[in-house]
């Protein structure tokens, strides 16, 4: 097998070590050595910059290109697949190499990436959120129309669940359609105008039922979870990340520290729908409401939980905001605070577990796949690293 040197270069190895000056030897896909003076076969010479582990997005939508109410209606349905080829190689090129979608991505684009027809990172996909009847997914519109339509198709079921019955029975379908992870709303949310962000939504059985029908299939469950009852409920039951997370009290803190479950702030999302309905798109006015509304909410939830150490990964409802701009996060992230060490290794190994990859991916370490991030500059300037990234390879091949 041919051994692949990236040569001269500094490394920050996902673990929150300190950048440190290596070489590192790729074979077959995989880091075999790291260390000073290596060599191989073929040489990448990496002098003056920093490789990075691939990074992580917890919490994407791929499938999901706007906001705006208006434009999605008269977008034709299969457009959208070509969207999210367009939106997988926006992420990638940034140096996401693998994500958790949370709704929109089917089987069919998941495979897609995996058999190399578009480039992308690598893929969990939840299909679609789990939403009672009037919660965060109900597409119920005053009018008396639904959307739900629009948004469901032959790889994406209707998910509204009423009672442990539906529920059992929803999360079984999706699990037969190909998710590798459950996604539920356990709160009323921003974007849906009929429901409330500070609104628990379904009950302490209805989740454990979910939960459990999860672990049987092996698999884990996320929350879309606003409202502070909401997220006790979840954590009670089992739910393994807590997304958005804006009002969590003390009680919702301690229970996640004794649970060990995990954060994914998406700090991004909301100051996202306020930006695009400043620029004009057609967003309902309760949500943008809603939006501005959080914002302080969510920042001061997440200091609290950074300063608690609850477990974070990184996380950004891309699709609410533009793709390609998910490293904005980090800075918030930092704002929020967390060392710029500390944001990185919640987009690397810190998500990586969260994901259940941490024995594959997350870390630079020999074993590790090698997904490398090549960056020019400061690479812990998180606020600009985006716009500094200059190579990315998944599994040792070049990927952008």
């Amino acid at each position: 097998m041919t051994r692949a040197l990236f040569a001269g270069g500094t490394v920050i190895d996902g673990t929150g070590a300190a950048p440190a000056r290596a070489d590192i030897v790729v074979e077959d896909g995989r880091i075999v050595e790291i260390g000073p003076g290596l060599d191989g076969d073929v040489s990448v010479d990496v002098t003056g910059r920093t490789l990075l582990p691939g990074m992580f997005d917890c919490h994407t939508h791929v499938a999901v290109s706007t906001i705006d109410l208006l434009e999605e209606l008269q977008t034709p349905f299969s457009y959208q697949f070509f969207q999210a080829a367009r939106n997988l190689e926006a992420t990638l090129r940034i140096g996401i190499t693998t994500v958790r979608d949370a709704g929109g991505a089917d089987l069919g684009i998941k495979q897609a990436v995996a058999d190399g027809l578009v480039r992308g990172p690598r893929m969990q996909i939840s299909l679609a959120m789990i939403s009672q009847t009037g919660g965060h997914g109900d597409a119920w519109m005053p009018s008396g129309v639904s959307l739900n339509a629009m948004y469901a198709h032959r790889g994406i079921p209707d998910a509204i669940a009423d009672g442990p019955d539906e529920m059992r029975r929803v999360v079984r379908t999706l699990i037969r359609m190909g998710a590798d992870v459950i996604k539920v709303a356990v709160s009323g949310g921003v974007l849906s105008p009929r429901d409330n962000p500070a609104h628990a939504h379904f009950t302490l059985e209805e989740l454990e039922v979910l939960v459990a029908e999860a672990r049987a299939a092996g698999i884990w469950v996320m929350a879309h979870a606003q409202a502070a009852p909401g997220i006790k409920n979840g954590i009670r039951a089992g739910i393994r990340s807590i997304d958005h997370g804006i009002y969590l009290d003390d009680e919702a803190l301690e229970l996640m520290l004794e649970h060990g479950t995990w954060l994914v702030p998406t700090l991004v999302a909301p100051r996202g729908v306020v930006r695009a309905a400043d620029a004009g798109a057609a967003i309902p006015a309760a949500s943008v409401a809603k939006a501005r509304e959080v914002v302080d909410s969510h920042a001061a939830s997440f200091r609290a939980a950074v300063a608690a150490g609850v477990k974070v990964a990184m996380g950004t409802d891309s699709g609410v905001t533009p793709h390609g701009r998910n490293l904005d996060e980090l800075a918030l992230m930092v704002e929020g605070g967390m060392s710029p060490m500390d944001a990185l290794r919640a987009a690397t190994q810190s998500a990586a577990e969260l994901m259940g990859l941490e024995d594959e991916l997350g870390t630079l370490e020999p074993g590790k796949r090698a997904d490398l991030v090549v960056v020019s500059g400061d690479p812990l300037d998180v606020a600009t690293l985006a716009d500094r990234i200059e190579a990315v390879y998944q599994d040792g091949e070049l990927a952008t």
